[in-house]
């Protein structure tokens, strides 16, 4: 049978034994940096994150199964009862000890990676993992992996590069304001879902930190997990035709959920594509960000791949 690397990883991530990202690197016989990159590319978690809420996952399962809170906390790996009850109550939105009223104890994800008993772990591939040949799965994925590419890009730019105006008078839409450099332009890729994912959870709107690039790669890095799983739950749910009121507008407007997802979307490419303008204006290649060959490496071995 042909090598199932993404399994492979998983296994390295939900040992038993594991501990930590570098142990887990190592029993997949990988660096942690290609570790890290290799279980992102292929489930869009972070390994720390994926163990983390499996784990929760399964702790929730035991304890609504009747195992004491006590018992499940030591077992799970948590030093004290007191830090597995943080980490559940802001996983859930509840005490452990009121795991038995869940309707399901899997928590959102950017896949379709969960704890299911008896056993260990299910994994609805390849689907789910960001592969699904449905086109507008495929622009999602897409949109969030050219992102991170650019931004790593960015990384190269010097400072003055990266906050001078480049387009004079650019605006995208008029409500975001100029983008003139590429500082400006990744701001409001990244502020896009932080917005709109704040207005389909019913949320205040969020506070916009810095836009130098370690701080847009953190904004990105913790705004797509989130993303991605509400987009999983309106897809399988079919909610696209469900109506949004969007109580961040003044005055609230309602918008159908398909239409934010394309609009996000939409700008988002369209963002991206003079991000790559600017960049050669900066001195730094990028590619064509073309879906296909964005598709077609990831389809390749990991052995075979070259580095974006």
């Amino acid at each position: 049978m042909p090598r199932d690397r993404v399994r492979e990883l998983l296994d390295a991530v939900l040992a038993d034994t594991a501990e930590g990202r570098d142990d887990m690197a190592r029993r997949a016989y990988a660096s942690p940096f290609h570790f890290s990159r290799q279980v992102r590319l292929g489930t869009y978690e972070s390994p720390v994150a994926l163990r983390r809420r499996v784990i929760l996952e399964r702790a929730a399962w035991r304890i609504g199964q009747g195992e004491s809170v006590t018992e499940v906390a030591l077992s799970e790996g948590y030093d004290t009862v007191e830090g597995f009850s943080r980490a559940f109550s802001r996983a859930y939105g509840r005490p452990p000890s009121s795991a038995r009223e869940l309707t399901t104890y899997w928590l959102p994800a950017p896949n379709g990676i969960h704890f299911h008993p008896p056993m260990s772990l299910w994994v609805d591939a390849p689907e789910k993992t960001g592969t699904s040949m449905e086109p507008s799965i495929l622009l999602v994925h897409h949109d969030v992996d050219d992102t991170r590419y650019l931004l790593e890009l960015a990384g190269k730019v010097s400072a003055q590069d990266f906050t001078r105006p480049m387009l004079p008078r650019h605006v995208v839409l008029s409500f975001d304001g100029p983008e003139e450099s590429i500082a400006a332009v990744l701001d409001n890729i990244v502020w896009s879902k932080e917005i709109w994912l704040a207005s389909i959870d019913g949320c205040d709107t969020p506070a916009r930190t810095g836009r130098d690039v370690a701080t847009l790669v953190a904004r990105h890095e913790a705004v797509v997990p989130r993303w991605l799983g509400a987009v999983s739950r309106i897809s399988e749910e079919g909610r696209w035709g469900d109506v949004l009121i969007d109580a961040l507008c003044d005055p609230p407007e309602s918008f159908i959920l398909g239409s934010v997802i394309s609009h996000v979307l939409t700008f988002s490419a369209y963002r991206r594509q003079v991000l790559r303008r600017m960049l050669h204006s900066a001195g730094v290649a990028a590619d064509d960000g073309d879906p296909i060959m964005w598709l077609h490496q990831r389809h390749q071995p990991a052995h075979e791949r070259h580095e974006l």
